[in-house]
């Protein structure tokens, strides 16, 4: 298996760094293919704009996601992009390791997303009528591949209880997983969460290796998180809100996983 690690963390001594060093000496011991996309070591450019793509607009102004089509339909895009494609397209399964600041990816991130998933390539896919709304949702370019969150938080693990006061992680992880994994097909792997990643002794930190290991040696076999497909019939197109008799009288992140 060809396995892609995005890895975001400025400290190459930190946690993160370790356990990112557990992941790749794992997947190498059991026989896999892995690159690793260091953002800040590749110092990432992580704004969108229009020195990504090498087009003449004529005079008109940037259009994000009109230049982003031009750039990946003409090969007009920066080096930088198109190297971060084909690592996507190599990958059968691409993790993205992060530790979680102010509820999300740090932004060094979220720039590899804005710039790498072109439209063409991660939105913009597929015909749009009556019956079907785009590859999207289930669909799409990374069909067939897996992908899987692994993520550090200060925070106790009770404070991302369903009840707890930062809210549930899967809630806090849902725009990822479901917004930008499963948007554009992948197969969305449970994340793996170390929590209060600061409180880290030895003896703890050979249990957490032990745990992400185990996860390293299921990724081919891990049942994903069940979210309904767009255009499976679960959802009225084109208001692509779903049917009044699933998850009847409820709404919310939930009623988007098959139950």
């Amino acid at each position: 298996m060809n396995v892609l690690i995005v890895y975001a963390h400025p400290e190459p001594h930190s946690l993160n760094s370790a356990l990112k060093n557990v992941m790749v000496e794992q997947l190498l011991a059991l026989g896999h293919q892995v690159q690793v996309s260091d953002l800040y070591a590749m110092n990432w450019k992580a704004t969108l704009d229009a020195a990504d793509f090498t087009l003449d607009r004529q005079g008109k102004p940037f259009d994000p996601s009109g230049d982003s089509r031009r750039g990946y339909e003409e090969g007009l895009q920066r080096p930088d992009i198109t190297g971060e494609q084909e690592k996507l397209r190599w990958a059968d399964t691409v993790i993205f390791q992060f530790p979680l600041w102010w509820f999300t990816m740090p932004a060094i991130m979220k720039g590899w997303f804005e710039r790498v998933y072109a439209f063409g390539l991660a939105y913009g896919v597929g015909e749009h009528s009556a019956t079907h709304w785009g590859d999207r949702y289930g669909e799409g370019r990374m069909i067939g591949k897996r992908a899987m969150l692994v993520v550090t938080t200060g925070g106790w693990e009770s404070h991302y209880h369903p009840r707890g006061v930062n809210g549930h992680i899967d809630d806090i992880l849902f725009p990822i997983h479901h917004g930008m994994l499963w948007y554009p097909g992948f197969d969305v792997l449970p994340p793996h969460v170390i929590y209060q990643a600061r409180k880290m002794d030895a003896q703890r930190f050979e249990e957490e290796c032990e745990k992400l290991n185990a996860r390293m040696k299921t990724l081919g076999n891990t049942a994903p998180l069940p979210f309904r497909r767009q255009n499976g019939g679960d959802y009225l197109i084109p208001s692509l809100i779903l049917r009044p008799d699933l998850a009847e009288g409820e709404s919310g992140f939930g009623v988007h996983l098959q139950r």
